[in-house]
């Protein structure tokens, strides 16, 4: 069965760092590019970031470029998300995915998605 388990979300006041994880288990994960999404209140899917399966290329969303910083450990199956300076726009569920084997690290095209975990930015 495969599982995304993201974790690390939390309510924050702006300009504030969170550490999001996202455990995978039931694939190859270290075959798979990866990808962050996020949901926001009121709003639909909207991509964050991405890292090539070997960790060597990321690529971000402009308006988290600088603020968030997307990395993964292979060895442990896990994807990470740092976030900071933070702002209430980057209000949301923040979901990982596996992209589809064969597209560009950037597509949005997903193998498998998981939960999310909720990042909550408010004074």
């Amino acid at each position: 069965e495969v599982q995304l388990q993201a974790s690390g979300g939390g309510l924050v006041q702006p300009g504030g760092f969170l550490k999001l994880s996202c455990v995978a288990s039931g694939f190859a994960f270290e075959s798979y590019p990866m990808t962050w999404i996020r949901q926001g209140p009121g709003k639909g899917n909207e991509w964050v970031a991405a890292i090539t399966s070997d960790g060597t290329r990321t690529s971000y969303l402009d308006s988290v470029q600088g603020r968030f910083t997307i990395s993964r450990d292979n060895s442990r199956n896990t994807l990470y998300l740092e976030l900071s300076g933070l702002r209430p726009d980057d209000t949301a569920a923040y979901v990982c995915a596996a992209v589809s084997r064969g597209h560009y690290f950037t597509a949005t095209s997903y193998a498998y998605r998981g939960q999310g975990t909720l990042v909550t930015v408010s004074s």
